[in-house]
């Protein structure tokens, strides 16, 4: 329907291309490409590994093709920016046989990540060379480690489930835990697979939202609202840590996305729970809108926002020309 409203509009005859986001490139996948159908049916494989963003990112593309058949597409892949990861850090201590059929560490939000990059280096190319977390915090969140603009380490892992506690996905969790509600709850895997991806999280944590500014109102009568907040901050300043260990020391810290731009007591939280790194934060511009909101000591922290729209813009416009 959009599509038809877009032609009706404005003429998709008009346009010159289409960029997509496509949230898993799997291991062929590590630069943007042109679509065509034997590309569509390799992607189409990989719906199990996102199947939350998989699907619809395909509806999309296949409806353009039906309405505008001549029109170039292109696919831009969240997992792409990862690609550099080095195979320790990609790597899941599983048997090799597993590991060679692409059981790893991919990676996500790469085109948001591959978008300040790109601003780091505009805005501030001394700090663009040296050591980077970039935390892009939102109803789905992950950290990169970027060294020189390049991603080093990741927080997300084979899909987009894992890393942080986010909005509704449950991240990191002893897989013991899914064979106990399979075996002793008597959950079916879809039941599980369900419950992970829909009703962990902020959600499952608080029972009340996923919704960052729902969970602050309620927080001062909910305790179940108070624990779920909390717990987010604990977990983005724990696997910074990590993050800071596969840097070997940090330069500066740069939040993004919905909750990194504008949840300022999250912030506060996180900026402040990284005293030990060094971190101090300046109260009166972390409450404002400016881009630097570190205090006068210790590493830069950032506020930038993301725009994965242009991102994918430039790189569809680079592979049609």
């Amino acid at each position: 329907r959009i599509l038809a409203w877009i032609d009706h509009q404005f003429g998709l005859s008009n346009l010159k291309a289409a960029g997509h986001r496509v949230v898993h490139g799997g291991r062929d996948f590590v630069t943007p490409v042109r679509i065509d159908r034997p590309t569509i049916a390799e992607l189409r494989k990989l719906v199990p590994l996102a199947p939350l963003h998989q699907p619809h990112n395909l509806a999309a593309i296949e409806s353009l093709a039906i309405l505008a058949p001549e029109m170039p597409q292109v696919a831009c892949f969240d997992t792409a920016f990862h690609a550099t990861m080095p195979d320790v850090a990609r790597t899941f201590a599983i048997p090799r046989a597993l590991t060679a059929k692409g059981v790893k560490r991919y990676g996500f939000h790469g085109i948001s990540y591959a978008y300040i990059a790109h601003e780091l280096k505009r805005t501030e190319p001394e700090l663009a060379k040296g050591r980077v977390v970039v935390a892009h915090l939102g109803n789905g969140s992950s950290l990169c480690a970027m060294l020189n603009g390049r991603s080093v380490a990741t927080t997300m892992g084979f899909s987009a489930l894992d890393g942080l506690m986010m909005g509704t996905r449950v991240g990191l969790l002893d897989p013991a835990v899914i064979f106990y509600l399979m075996r002793d709850e008597g959950m079916s895997a879809a039941e599980v697979e369900t419950m992970l991806y829909q009703k962990s999280g902020l959600l499952g944590v608080s029972g009340i939202s996923s919704d960052m500014r729902i969970l602050r109102q309620a927080a001062s009568s909910h305790a179940e609202a108070r624990e779920a907040l909390n717990m987010l901050s604990y977990r983005i300043i724990r696997e910074i840590g990590s993050m800071i260990a596969a840097l070997g020391g940090i330069d500066g810290l740069v939040f993004t996305a919905g909750i990194g731009e504008n949840d300022v007591e999250l912030r506060a939280d996180v900026v402040n729970g990284l005293g030990f790194a060094g971190f101090s934060l300046d109260a009166t511009a972390n409450l404002g809108k400016t881009r630097r909101i570190s205090g006068s000591t210790g590493p830069g922290v950032f506020v930038f926002p993301t725009n994965e729209e242009v991102m994918i813009a430039r790189e569809t416009a680079a592979i049609v020309q």
